[in-house]
C-alpha cells in the first residue's frame, strides 16, 4: 500500500536542503522561464503565439480558430476564461495589422464575450491590448487582445496582500468548457 510519503518520492524537499525556515510561502512557476529569461521576452523562433497554432488546440489552450486570427486560454490568467485573441501573423502592434485581421479580432472578440456570458455567467469584461512592453505587454513582439471575464465580488485581498492571483478553475476544464460553447459557424 502506498503511504502519503510514497507520493512524493523523488520530489526535491525543502527540508532536505540546508536552510532557515522563513516567514514565506513559495510559488514555483519553473514554466515562466521563458517571461524572465532575455529581457521578459521569447526568442521570436520561439514565440508562443506562433507556436500555439501547429500544437493540438488542447495542448495550446485554442478556443477557436479564424482565418486569420485565433482566440486561446491565457496560460497566465487574471481570472477563469482569460482569453486572447491572436492574428496568426507575428506583428506587435495593433496599427500593424490589416484590415482583414482587424476585422476578424473584432468579431472573434464578440463571440468570445457571447461565449463567456453564456458559460460562465460573467457580469463583466475587461477588454484591451498592451502596445510595446513599456505598457506592459507580456509579449510585446506578437499582438494579442485580452478579454477578461469578471463578476461581481471577484476580486479579494490576495493580489494585494499576497501578489497572489487565485483561479478556481483549472485551465483544460476551462477551454473545453468554452470551445464547446463556441458556436459551430463561428458567430
Amino acid at each position: 500500500m502506498e503511504t502519503p510519503d510514497d507520493e512524493f518520492e523523488g520530489l526535491e524537499q525543502s527540508s532536505d536542503f540546508a536552510a532557515v525556515p522563513d516567514a514565506f510561502q513559495r510559488l514555483w512557476t519553473p514554466h515562466r522561464m521563458v517571461y524572465i529569461q532575455d529581457g521578459q521576452q521569447p526568442h521570436a523562433d520561439s514565440c508562443p503565439f506562433c507556436l500555439a497554432p501547429d500544437m493540438t488546440d488542447e495542448k495550446a489552450l485554442i478556443v477557436a480558430r479564424g482565418t486569420h486570427a485565433y482566440v486561446l486560454l491565457n496560460l497566465f490568467p487574471y481570472n477563469s476564461g482569460h482569453l486572447l485573441v491572436c492574428p496568426y501573423r507575428h506583428i506587435a502592434t495593433y496599427d500593424e495589422a490589416s484590415p482583414e485581421e482587424i476585422a476578424e479580432i473584432g468579431s472573434l472578440t464578440q463571440v468570445a464575450m457571447r461565449v463567456l456570458k453564456s458559460v460562465s455567467h460573467c457580469e463583466g469584461f475587461n477588454i484591451g491590448m498592451n502596445q510595446g512592453r513599456i505598457a506592459g505587454a507580456g509579449i510585446a513582439e506578437h499582438l494579442h487582445q485580452h478579454i477578461v471575464p469578471r463578476w461581481a465580488l471577484d476580486s479579494n485581498f490576495f493580489p494585494i496582500i499576497a501578489g497572489t492571483k487565485a483561479i478556481p478553475r483549472l485551465l483544460g476544464d476551462v477551454r473545453r468548457e468554452v470551445a464547446g460553447g463556441w458556436p459551430q459557424d463561428g458567430n
